[in-house]
């Protein structure tokens, strides 16, 4: 990347939000090299990428954290994470020290699985992130998953722009995001978003970067950790406050102040993002690649898609599933899910298998729609979507009725118009 970036006589490189993201050494390099990585320095990533080092000073300050590990484990100290667990309490996770994504992550439920997960996390955490260190945490459920976005600069400034919720999660992936949260009161969700600027603040934290908390089913809340990077997540933000999350970075990045204070960041409406992944739900959310046969967007007022599909496009194997993003606006919070509904329904995808069912299922499930919903959502209802054979079954039977009706109607006598009544002819004059 380095490389390309000199041939072409860049001035900055942006790391999307991949792993190369959170990667200190890359950034580093970049520094070196005279190119601006747009993100947070490289020595601002390594503080925050040791999450149990980060875990530590927030909770010497006195801020609330998940009960956890003091130290970090190799994978000869399974004697001491032994007693570690012990000590924790079951359940518990086990967690990469520079994980992120979910990768690197197992819930433990009870000792007799501790041996088991603590052979895969370290493995999965090692082919990722080169680094098989581990720590644990106490697991919080039910809960919710809020991230308060922020964004610091040079000169010491630091604004929030609102919380989005996500606590719709299948194997530790956020499946849909949504602001604000709608399980926070209104003191909570103020008191949370300057918690998070507080945290920012002593961590000398500086570019764009996601305040991470859970909230337990009390509504107390415990820091969880900063994601140093742009989120998959951020069009819901910026749909929020109007705010381009991309270009802030690169003021940043250029040494520019903010240039915004807090009183200037108005929230306006609702928003909401689904991950659209190319995985088969009939078949264990199995990867699904292969060729886009027919790829429609959906359009319409506040709708936007972010992708990279297009008709003949190759879905590769080797690669996080995510094909799509759907994200929407609305007034109202029901305005949005309506709106939300109405694109995934109108967004067309052949040739592979995708996660859209699933995602409509949960815009029209009552808990969903009530906002009463949490981490424990998905284990706690069955996603009723129909089967490929049911599908297929139902489109077959609409089918054979509509050509039914039609065969019915030219067989049947035509009356002269003279003769027709009244309502009869107006309503074949009325549009639709």
């Amino acid at each position: 990347v380095l490389e390309l970036a000199r041939q072409t006589g860049a001035d900055a490189i942006h790391p999307g939000y991949g792993f190369l993201a959170e990667e200190a050494d890359f950034a580093q390099m970049c520094a070196d090299a005279g190119i601006a990585f747009i993100g947070p320095p490289a020595d601002v990533i390594a503080d925050v990428r040791s999450k149990i080092d980060t875990l530590e000073a927030v909770a010497h300050a006195g801020f609330s954290t998940p009960p956890h590990s003091e130290a970090s484990f190799g994978v000869d100290d399974w004697p001491l994470m032994q007693a570690a667990a012990q000590d924790l309490g079951f359940p518990l996770v086990v967690k990469s020290c520079r994980g992120g994504r979910g990768r690197g992550e197992r819930v433990v439920s009870s000792p007799d699985e501790l041996a088991g997960k603590l052979d895969l996390a370290p493995r999965e955490a090692k082919m990722i992130y080169g680094d098989d260190s581990m720590f644990l945490e106490k697991v919080i459920a039910p809960s919710h998953h809020i991230a308060v976005q922020i964004l610091a600069d040079h000169h010491g400034s630091i604004v929030h722009l609102g919380e989005r919720e996500g606590s719709l999660t299948r194997h530790n992936q956020k499946l849909l995001e949504e602001a604000p949260a709608p399980s926070l009161l209104p003191e909570q969700r103020e008191r949370i978003r300057q918690v998070a600027v507080e945290i920012v603040r002593l961590l000398k934290y500086v570019g764009l970067g996601s305040v991470e908390f859970l909230v337990d089913k009390d509504s107390n809340y415990y820091f969880t950790e900063i994601k140093a990077r742009i989120t998959i997540e951020h069009p819901v933000t910026e749909m929020l406050t109007g705010i381009d999350l991309v270009a802030a970075q690169i003021r940043i990045a250029a040494g520019e102040p903010l240039g915004i204070a807090q009183e200037d960041v108005r929230l306006h409406g609702y928003a909401m993002q689904c991950r659209i992944n190319a995985e088969d739900p009939w078949r264990n959310y199995l990867p699904s690649p292969g060729a886009l046969e027919a790829f429609r967007l959906p359009g319409g007022l506040h709708v936007r898609v972010d992708t990279y599909g297009y008709v003949g496009c190759q879905i590769p194997v080797r690669y996080d599933s995510l094909l799509a993003k759907v994200a929407v606006w609305g007034e109202t919070r029901l305005q949005c899910i309506q709106r939300l509904r109405r694109a995934l329904e109108d967004f067309k995808i052949v040739g592979v298998q995708t996660n859209l069912p699933v995602h409509v299922h949960i815009l029209n499930d009552p808990e969903f729609i009530a906002g009463k919903y949490d981490t424990g959502f998905m284990w706690r209802h069955k996603m009723g979507i129909a089967s490929a054979d049911e599908i297929m079954r139902r489109d077959l039977a609409v089918a054979a009725a509509v050509a039914f009706v039609m065969r019915d109607d030219v067989s049947r006598p035509v009356t002269p118009a003279h003769l027709q009544s009244g309502w009869r002819r107006s309503s074949r004059t009325i549009p639709g």
